[in-house]
């Protein structure tokens, strides 16, 4: 599934951000989550799976806008998103609120 509006960037890069996202600061997991996380002003970058469904990455697009939220798109599907979080499940978004030692909020994919 493509996502031609929305820039995607190497998975390496990415995948080495998150985790150290997920490792040393906060992060929410799931799209209800990533919603809650972005109305309330404290993420400052959401990440959604490749292959997530197009009505949920359409939503988490539009309220990413609303609120100026970057929203990047990982290039590998949900179970490899979930095996960068260290998780033994798919997720199909995330939410960094505090990125500790990542560069993820700062980084310019």
């Amino acid at each position: 599934m493509a996502f031609p509006e929305l820039k995607m960037i190497s998975l390496a890069d990415l995948s080495n951000d998150v985790r150290l996202a997920v490792d040393t600061g906060k992060v929410s997991l799931g799209y209800r989550e990533v919603i809650k996380a972005v109305n309330a002003n404290s993420a400052k970058v959401v990440v959604v799976a490749v292959n997530g469904k197009r009505s949920i990455v359409d939503d988490i697009n539009h309220i990413c806008k609303i609120a100026g939220v970057k929203l990047v798109v990982f290039k590998g599907g949900s179970l490899e998103l979930g095996t960068v979080c260290g998780k033994p499940y798919s997720i199909n978004s995330l939410a960094v609120i505090d990125a500790g030692n990542s560069s993820i909020a700062t980084e310019q994919y």
